[in-house]
């Protein structure tokens, strides 16, 4: 399979040459050249392990790795994580259930993408012989999963921007409280949209990239997006048989790219009612989904930090798909929201399947509360955006993507029990080491050449 650019001024190029460039030359994002039918062969994944059914998945996308290689990424990524089922259901009620997107190494949905991307980046370099940057912006849990999915990969450094204050004190733990030499985490002053905005300007300098080996590990990389709908199958074939077809998948989102994976399964054959996106305050994918009006207004530092976000990077990709795989249009429509930070959806109709609802802190520690009350479940401030008018729902799978530890002031004050992991614990005593940077191109590409 060959992978094109979301703007149309990119020649094909193999899956590990997309995984390793990130952002496609022409400033796109790498999507399949065409999206493979899995209708028949998603019934006969039932009953495989999570690495077992990654596998499956990815044959039809890393056409260019041996089979019996790929099977060993796999296997290695997914070894790491501390539940058998590695993503379990959970039922809360017949109608009602939540899929635990927790149990990696850092606690959070977006280890199930970094380390499978971490051993593709090992391959890379393996094959290579060239060490490679990785660079990343975060708003709260990118950063510590990449962390964890590139530590002890031989000839790799790793390069974090993460906005300073805005995420929770053990998120930045996670990114800071670490000794390796080659892990850079960067604060940044301003949001993440900031450092997301700053990392694509560096991207965009294909000399520079080319010059130090530059990779991409922020969900613009088609393997995390790829990774992650995978989960998305799991949870499909531990449904009731009866309920699969009526599912409505609840997805607590800021950046798109958690709900874009499990919209671009449908599309791959897993039939399912429809997606709910569930922001927080900073709710421009509700205000697109709602009202089709996606401008983007002033970040606001919210209980559910990995979520502030106005600027969601992936939605390129989903207006490509939603407008026919029409490059010429979607490079226009991206290159003046750049310029003005507004586009309307006017008379196209590329909603269909995709609703929303937003939370505000209050209605986050509101719904906190009232989980725990109800179904004896905590879940963090993130997933709790999820459990919004879900009674009209006919069955509903709330994604959880954050362990409750990770955010312990605000669920103990809503439940009463402050949650606890012990390896979030074992990092409270150590030293933080952190670095600052200007937000902007000039003063990350010197941070990075200053520590070739």
């Amino acid at each position: 399979m060959k992978f094109v650019s979301t703007r149309g001024q990119t020649e094909p190029h193999s899956f590990s040459e997309a995984v390793k460039i990130g952002l496609a030359p022409d400033k796109g994002l790498f999507v399949p050249e065409k999206m493979p039918d899995l209708s028949l062969e998603i019934p006969t994944w039932e009953g495989l392990s999570y690495p077992e059914l990654c596998y499956e998945f990815f044959k039809y996308f890393a056409t260019d790795i041996p089979q019996d290689e790929l099977k060993a990424l796999v296997e290695k990524a997914y070894s790491r994580f501390d539940h058998k089922d590695h993503a379990p259901l959970v039922k809360l009620s017949d109608k009602l259930y939540v899929q635990e997107l927790f149990h990696g190494p850092t606690l959070a949905f977006k280890d199930f993408a970094l380390q499978l991307l971490g051993c593709f980046y090992e391959r890379q370099v393996a094959q290579t012989g060239e060490s490679i940057n990785v660079l990343g912006a975060t708003s709260g849990d990118t950063g510590a999963a990449a962390i964890s999915g590139l530590l002890g990969k031989k000839g790799v450094n790793i390069f974090i921007l993460y906005p300073d204050g805005r995420v929770s004190p053990l998120q930045e733990r996670q990114m800071t409280c670490l000794e390796e030499e080659n892990v850079y985490p960067l604060c940044i002053k301003g949001s993440f949209d900031d450092a997301q905005s700053a990392l694509k300007d560096v991207f965009g300098d294909k000399e520079f990239s080319q010059e130090v080996h530059l990779s991409a590990v922020n969900s613009i990389n088609l393997a995390r997006i790829l990774a992650q709908c995978v989960y998305y199958i799991y949870a499909y074939l531990q449904l009731p048989a009866e309920r699969r077809e009526r599912v409505t998948f609840v997805v607590p989102t800021g950046n798109f790219g958690n709900v874009l994976a499990g919209w671009m399964a449908s599309r791959m054959g897993m039939i399912v009612d429809g997606f709910r996106v569930a922001t927080n305050q900073n709710d421009i994918l509700h205000r697109f989904f709602a009202q089709g009006d996606y401008s983007v207004g002033d970040v606001r530092p919210s209980h559910a930090p990995s979520m502030d976000i106005q600027v969601a990077s992936n939605f390129e990709r989903f207006l490509y798909f939603s407008l026919g795989g029409n490059s010429d249009m979607t490079r226009d429509i991206m290159e003046s929201f750049k310029k003005e930070g507004i586009f309307q959806v006017g008379g196209m109709a590329i909603t269909e399947f995709m609703t929303s609802t937003r939370m505000d802190d209050e209605e986050i520690a509101e719904a906190i509360s009232e989980v725990y009350r109800v179904y004896n479940y905590t879940a963090d401030p993130h997933t709790a955006c999820g459990f919004k008018n879900l009674d009209v729902l006919e069955t509903a799978v709330v994604l959880s993507t954050a362990h409750p530890a990770k955010f312990p002031d605000v669920v103990k004050e809503c439940t009463g029990v402050e949650p606890t992991h012990p390896s979030l614990e074992a990092l409270k005593s150590k030293k933080i080491r952190k670095f600052s940077v200007d937000p902007d191109e000039a003063s990350i590409k010197a941070f990075i050449r200053s520590k070739q």
